[in-house]
Protein backbone atom coordinates (compact mmCIF):
# COMPACT_ATOMS: atom_id res chain seq x y z
CA UNK A 1 0.00 0.00 0.00
CA UNK A 2 1.44 3.54 -0.04
CA UNK A 3 0.57 6.97 -1.25
CA UNK A 4 2.47 7.26 -5.10
CA UNK A 5 2.38 10.96 -6.42
CA UNK A 6 3.95 11.58 -10.22
CA UNK A 7 4.12 14.90 -12.33
CA UNK A 8 1.21 13.37 -14.53
CA UNK A 9 -1.12 13.83 -11.55
CA UNK A 10 0.10 17.50 -10.78
CA UNK A 11 -1.64 19.40 -13.81
CA UNK A 12 -5.73 19.50 -14.30
CA UNK A 13 -7.14 20.01 -17.60
CA UNK A 14 -9.36 22.86 -17.97
CA UNK A 15 -11.90 24.18 -20.77
CA UNK A 16 -13.64 27.23 -21.30
CA UNK A 17 -17.12 28.33 -20.84
CA UNK A 18 -18.20 29.55 -24.29
CA UNK A 19 -21.22 31.12 -23.17
CA UNK A 20 -19.89 33.47 -19.87
CA UNK A 21 -15.77 33.49 -20.99
CA UNK A 22 -15.08 31.94 -17.44
CA UNK A 23 -13.11 28.44 -17.19
CA UNK A 24 -15.41 25.87 -16.13
CA UNK A 25 -14.87 24.02 -12.48
CA UNK A 26 -11.56 21.91 -12.89
CA UNK A 27 -12.09 18.46 -12.50
CA UNK A 28 -10.04 15.78 -11.54
CA UNK A 29 -7.48 14.19 -13.76
CA UNK A 30 -6.84 10.25 -13.02
CA UNK A 31 -3.88 8.39 -13.89
CA UNK A 32 -3.19 5.32 -12.46
CA UNK A 33 -1.70 4.46 -8.88
CA UNK A 34 2.09 2.55 -9.42
CA UNK A 35 1.36 0.10 -6.91
CA UNK A 36 -2.27 -0.97 -7.02
CA UNK A 37 -2.80 0.07 -10.54
CA UNK A 38 -6.23 1.69 -9.74
CA UNK A 39 -7.27 5.03 -10.55
CA UNK A 40 -5.29 8.09 -8.85
CA UNK A 41 -7.46 11.12 -8.78
CA UNK A 42 -7.52 14.73 -7.56
CA UNK A 43 -9.41 17.17 -6.71
CA UNK A 44 -8.76 20.49 -5.74
CA UNK A 45 -9.31 22.40 -2.48
CA UNK A 46 -9.27 25.83 -3.96
CA UNK A 47 -9.37 28.09 -0.57
CA UNK A 48 -5.87 26.90 0.48
CA UNK A 49 -4.58 26.43 -2.94
CA UNK A 50 -3.70 22.54 -2.33
CA UNK A 51 -4.99 19.50 -4.42
CA UNK A 52 -5.83 16.14 -2.91
CA UNK A 53 -4.79 12.76 -4.79
CA UNK A 54 -6.73 10.01 -3.39
CA UNK A 55 -6.65 6.20 -4.01
CA UNK A 56 -8.32 3.07 -2.94
CA UNK A 57 -7.99 -0.18 -2.25
CA UNK A 58 -10.66 -3.28 -1.00
CA UNK A 59 -10.68 -6.85 -0.86
CA UNK A 60 -11.28 -9.30 1.71
CA UNK A 61 -8.60 -10.72 3.99
CA UNK A 62 -6.87 -14.50 3.58
CA UNK A 63 -8.65 -16.99 5.28
CA UNK A 64 -7.18 -20.54 4.47
CA UNK A 65 -10.37 -22.39 5.27
CA UNK A 66 -13.24 -19.65 3.57
CA UNK A 67 -10.83 -18.34 0.57
CA UNK A 68 -14.12 -17.12 -1.15
CA UNK A 69 -15.37 -15.30 2.25
CA UNK A 70 -17.34 -12.48 1.33
CA UNK A 71 -15.79 -8.71 1.56
CA UNK A 72 -17.91 -6.81 3.90
CA UNK A 73 -16.18 -3.84 3.96
CA UNK A 74 -17.27 -0.69 1.98
CA UNK A 75 -15.82 2.59 1.20
CA UNK A 76 -17.12 6.17 0.47
CA UNK A 77 -15.86 9.06 -1.44
CA UNK A 78 -18.04 12.54 -1.43
CA UNK A 79 -15.99 15.34 -2.95
CA UNK A 80 -17.75 18.65 -2.88
CA UNK A 81 -20.08 18.07 0.05
CA UNK A 82 -23.06 20.32 -0.40
CA UNK A 83 -21.79 21.87 -3.92
CA UNK A 84 -18.84 23.38 -1.77
CA UNK A 85 -15.46 22.96 -3.31
CA UNK A 86 -13.88 22.80 -0.34
CA UNK A 87 -15.38 20.10 1.50
CA UNK A 88 -15.05 16.75 1.00
CA UNK A 89 -15.22 13.30 2.36
CA UNK A 90 -13.59 9.75 2.78
CA UNK A 91 -14.79 6.85 5.29
CA UNK A 92 -13.89 2.88 5.16
CA UNK A 93 -16.48 1.12 6.95
CA UNK A 94 -15.82 -2.18 8.14
CA UNK A 95 -18.96 -4.19 8.39
CA UNK A 96 -19.36 -7.69 10.25
CA UNK A 97 -21.67 -10.54 11.65
CA UNK A 98 -24.22 -12.27 9.28
CA UNK A 99 -25.35 -8.88 7.54
CA UNK A 100 -22.09 -6.94 7.70
CA UNK A 101 -21.96 -6.15 4.09
CA UNK A 102 -25.27 -4.58 4.23
CA UNK A 103 -24.92 -3.00 7.08
CA UNK A 104 -21.87 -1.17 5.98
CA UNK A 105 -23.29 -0.23 2.75
CA UNK A 106 -26.20 1.07 4.45
CA UNK A 107 -24.13 3.14 6.68
CA UNK A 108 -21.76 4.38 4.03
CA UNK A 109 -24.67 5.40 2.17
CA UNK A 110 -26.61 7.36 4.92
CA UNK A 111 -23.78 8.87 7.11
CA UNK A 112 -22.63 10.82 3.92
CA UNK A 113 -26.39 11.90 3.41
CA UNK A 114 -26.93 13.00 6.88
CA UNK A 115 -23.53 15.50 6.55
CA UNK A 116 -24.57 16.73 3.30
CA UNK A 117 -28.25 18.07 3.93
CA UNK A 118 -27.16 19.16 7.38
CA UNK A 119 -27.31 23.33 7.27
CA UNK A 120 -24.96 23.68 10.43
CA UNK A 121 -21.94 21.60 8.84
CA UNK A 122 -19.75 24.39 8.38
CA UNK A 123 -21.13 26.21 11.59
CA UNK A 124 -20.61 23.41 14.07
CA UNK A 125 -18.71 20.50 12.15
CA UNK A 126 -18.41 18.21 15.68
CA UNK A 127 -22.08 18.61 16.28
CA UNK A 128 -22.85 18.03 12.85
CA UNK A 129 -20.52 14.82 13.26
CA UNK A 130 -22.35 13.52 15.95
CA UNK A 131 -25.61 14.12 14.85
CA UNK A 132 -25.03 11.95 11.54
CA UNK A 133 -23.62 9.16 13.20
CA UNK A 134 -26.11 8.97 16.43
CA UNK A 135 -29.15 9.25 13.19
CA UNK A 136 -27.47 6.83 11.05
CA UNK A 137 -27.57 4.46 13.44
CA UNK A 138 -30.87 4.92 14.75
CA UNK A 139 -31.95 4.32 11.28
CA UNK A 140 -29.95 1.25 10.99
CA UNK A 141 -31.94 -0.24 13.66
CA UNK A 142 -35.42 0.63 12.12
CA UNK A 143 -34.40 -0.62 9.00
CA UNK A 144 -35.37 -3.87 6.87
CA UNK A 145 -31.67 -5.06 8.21
CA UNK A 146 -31.39 -7.57 11.27
CA UNK A 147 -28.56 -5.40 13.10
CA UNK A 148 -29.35 -7.85 16.35
CA UNK A 149 -25.98 -9.31 16.10
CA UNK A 150 -24.14 -7.15 12.75
CA UNK A 151 -23.18 -3.79 12.35
CA UNK A 152 -19.59 -1.71 11.22
CA UNK A 153 -17.11 0.08 12.48
CA UNK A 154 -16.33 3.33 10.62
CA UNK A 155 -12.97 5.88 10.15
CA UNK A 156 -14.24 8.79 8.31
CA UNK A 157 -12.04 12.13 7.42
CA UNK A 158 -14.48 15.73 6.48
CA UNK A 159 -11.88 18.25 4.95
CA UNK A 160 -13.29 21.59 5.07
CA UNK A 161 -10.28 24.04 3.66
CA UNK A 162 -7.65 23.23 5.63
CA UNK A 163 -8.83 21.66 8.53
CA UNK A 164 -9.32 17.61 9.06
CA UNK A 165 -12.27 16.31 10.96
CA UNK A 166 -11.71 12.65 11.80
CA UNK A 167 -14.72 10.68 13.74
CA UNK A 168 -13.88 7.23 14.64
CA UNK A 169 -16.27 4.88 15.96
CA UNK A 170 -14.63 1.09 16.43
CA UNK A 171 -11.06 -0.19 15.75
CA UNK A 172 -10.53 0.75 12.29
CA UNK A 173 -7.46 3.71 12.23
CA UNK A 174 -6.54 6.77 10.72
CA UNK A 175 -2.77 7.80 10.51
CA UNK A 176 -1.06 10.48 8.94
CA UNK A 177 2.70 11.36 7.96
CA UNK A 178 4.38 14.60 9.19
CA UNK A 179 7.47 15.86 7.92
CA UNK A 180 9.55 16.89 10.98
CA UNK A 181 13.30 17.85 9.78
CA UNK A 182 15.12 14.62 8.17
CA UNK A 183 12.25 12.53 9.42
CA UNK A 184 9.23 11.62 8.29
CA UNK A 185 6.68 10.49 11.79
CA UNK A 186 3.34 8.93 11.62
CA UNK A 187 0.85 10.26 13.87
CA UNK A 188 -2.42 8.70 14.64
CA UNK A 189 -5.47 10.65 13.72
CA UNK A 190 -7.83 8.29 15.96
CA UNK A 191 -7.66 5.94 18.44
CA UNK A 192 -8.86 2.47 18.66
CA UNK A 193 -12.12 1.94 20.31
CA UNK A 194 -11.71 -1.51 22.20
CA UNK A 195 -11.27 -2.82 25.60
CA UNK A 196 -7.95 -2.39 25.97
CA UNK A 197 -8.21 1.16 26.61
CA UNK A 198 -8.91 1.68 30.36
CA UNK A 199 -11.62 4.50 29.83
CA UNK A 200 -13.62 2.15 27.36
CA UNK A 201 -12.94 -0.82 29.11
CA UNK A 202 -14.48 1.00 32.50
CA UNK A 203 -17.09 2.27 30.63
CA UNK A 204 -18.18 -1.07 29.28
CA UNK A 205 -18.25 -2.31 32.53
CA UNK A 206 -20.21 -0.11 34.04
CA UNK A 207 -23.23 -0.82 31.32
CA UNK A 208 -23.06 -4.37 32.54
CA UNK A 209 -20.68 -5.88 29.86
CA UNK A 210 -18.51 -8.78 31.07
CA UNK A 211 -15.16 -8.11 29.50
CA UNK A 212 -12.92 -11.70 28.71
CA UNK A 213 -11.39 -13.17 26.14
CA UNK A 214 -12.73 -16.67 24.17
CA UNK A 215 -10.05 -18.95 25.76
CA UNK A 216 -11.18 -17.00 29.17
CA UNK A 217 -14.98 -17.59 27.87
CA UNK A 218 -14.26 -21.23 26.82
CA UNK A 219 -12.41 -22.01 31.15
CA UNK A 220 -9.22 -22.15 29.43
CA UNK A 221 -7.62 -19.13 31.39
CA UNK A 222 -9.00 -17.41 34.67
CA UNK A 223 -11.78 -15.29 33.97
CA UNK A 224 -10.55 -12.56 37.05
CA UNK A 225 -7.29 -11.65 35.64
CA UNK A 226 -8.56 -8.49 33.63
CA UNK A 227 -5.15 -7.93 32.07
CA UNK A 228 -4.66 -8.81 28.54
CA UNK A 229 -1.39 -6.37 28.02
CA UNK A 230 -1.69 -4.72 24.28
CA UNK A 231 -2.66 -5.39 21.06
CA UNK A 232 -0.16 -6.11 19.68
CA UNK A 233 1.04 -8.94 21.76
CA UNK A 234 -2.27 -9.92 22.33
CA UNK A 235 -4.11 -9.47 19.35
CA UNK A 236 -4.58 -13.38 18.18
CA UNK A 237 -7.06 -13.44 21.42
CA UNK A 238 -8.06 -10.08 22.20
CA UNK A 239 -10.56 -9.02 25.38
CA UNK A 240 -14.12 -9.14 23.95
CA UNK A 241 -17.58 -8.33 24.91
CA UNK A 242 -19.79 -10.43 26.66
CA UNK A 243 -23.77 -10.14 28.08
CA UNK A 244 -23.69 -11.07 31.65
CA UNK A 245 -25.56 -15.08 31.53
CA UNK A 246 -24.36 -16.02 27.70
CA UNK A 247 -21.81 -16.34 25.11
CA UNK A 248 -22.76 -13.26 23.16
CA UNK A 249 -22.15 -11.01 21.40
CA UNK A 250 -18.33 -11.40 21.64
CA UNK A 251 -17.35 -8.33 20.05
CA UNK A 252 -13.61 -7.16 20.12
CA UNK A 253 -14.89 -2.74 20.02
CA UNK A 254 -16.45 -1.12 22.18
CA UNK A 255 -18.03 1.28 19.86
CA UNK A 256 -20.03 0.22 16.14
CA UNK A 257 -22.95 1.51 13.88
CA UNK A 258 -25.77 -1.20 14.44
CA UNK A 259 -25.10 -4.14 16.59
CA UNK A 260 -28.49 -3.59 18.65
CA UNK A 261 -27.57 -6.74 20.85
CA UNK A 262 -24.16 -5.27 21.96
CA UNK A 263 -25.38 -1.38 21.89
CA UNK A 264 -27.38 -3.12 25.07
CA UNK A 265 -23.83 -3.71 27.01
CA UNK A 266 -21.87 -0.04 26.00
CA UNK A 267 -21.39 -0.69 22.57
CA UNK A 268 -22.47 2.74 21.08
CA UNK A 269 -22.12 4.91 18.05
CA UNK A 270 -21.23 7.81 19.53
CA UNK A 271 -17.67 8.88 17.72
CA UNK A 272 -14.60 10.26 18.76
CA UNK A 273 -13.44 13.00 16.89
CA UNK A 274 -9.96 14.62 16.32
CA UNK A 275 -9.18 17.85 14.28
CA UNK A 276 -5.92 18.81 13.04
CA UNK A 277 -5.10 21.94 11.03
CA UNK A 278 -2.73 20.93 7.92
CA UNK A 279 0.24 22.66 7.44
CA UNK A 280 3.12 22.00 4.61
CA UNK A 281 4.20 19.72 6.67
CA UNK A 282 1.43 17.02 6.88
CA UNK A 283 2.44 14.67 3.34
CA UNK A 284 -0.82 12.27 3.46
CA UNK A 285 -3.03 10.34 5.54
CA UNK A 286 -4.30 6.90 5.48
CA UNK A 287 -7.49 5.48 6.28
CA UNK A 288 -7.95 1.69 6.16
CA UNK A 289 -9.64 -0.89 8.44
CA UNK A 290 -8.14 -3.06 11.43
CA UNK A 291 -7.41 -5.49 8.24
CA UNK A 292 -4.25 -3.56 7.70
CA UNK A 293 -3.70 -2.18 11.66
CA UNK A 294 -4.18 -5.51 13.12
CA UNK A 295 -1.25 -6.70 11.19
CA UNK A 296 1.23 -3.31 10.65
CA UNK A 297 1.54 -0.09 13.11
CA UNK A 298 0.96 3.24 12.17
CA UNK A 299 4.75 3.48 11.93
CA UNK A 300 4.93 0.87 9.21
CA UNK A 301 1.81 1.82 6.95
CA UNK A 302 3.82 5.65 6.88
CA UNK A 303 7.07 4.02 6.20
CA UNK A 304 5.62 2.21 3.32
CA UNK A 305 3.57 5.27 1.67
CA UNK A 306 6.81 7.44 2.10
CA UNK A 307 9.14 4.74 0.41
CA UNK A 308 6.78 3.96 -2.60
CA UNK A 309 6.17 8.29 -3.07
CA UNK A 310 8.19 9.96 -5.56
CA UNK A 311 7.62 13.53 -4.75
CA UNK A 312 5.26 14.95 -1.37
CA UNK A 313 3.71 18.08 -2.83
CA UNK A 314 0.03 17.78 -2.60
CA UNK A 315 -1.63 16.10 0.45
CA UNK A 316 -2.81 12.57 0.02
CA UNK A 317 -5.14 10.12 0.82
CA UNK A 318 -5.09 6.31 0.76
CA UNK A 319 -8.11 4.45 1.71
CA UNK A 320 -8.04 0.24 1.84
CA UNK A 321 -10.25 -2.41 3.12
CA UNK A 322 -8.89 -6.07 3.65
Amino acid sequence: MGCVHGKCCTRYPSSSDGDSGRRREKRPYKCKHILTQRSLELVPVPSHNFTLQFSVLTQHGYYPDTVERENQDSFCIKTQLQGNPDIHFFGVFDGHGQYGAECSNFVKDRLVERLANDTTLLDDPLKAYNSAFLATNSELHDSEIDDTMSGTTAITVLVVGDTLYVANVGDSRAVIAVKDGDRILAEDLSEDQTPFRKDEYERVKLCGARVLSVDQVEGLKDPNIQNWGDEYSQGGDPPRLWVPDGMYPGTAFTRSVGDSTAEKIGVIAVPEISVVRLTRNHLFFVVASDGVFEFLSSRTVVNMGTLHSLYLSHLSIFLTNL
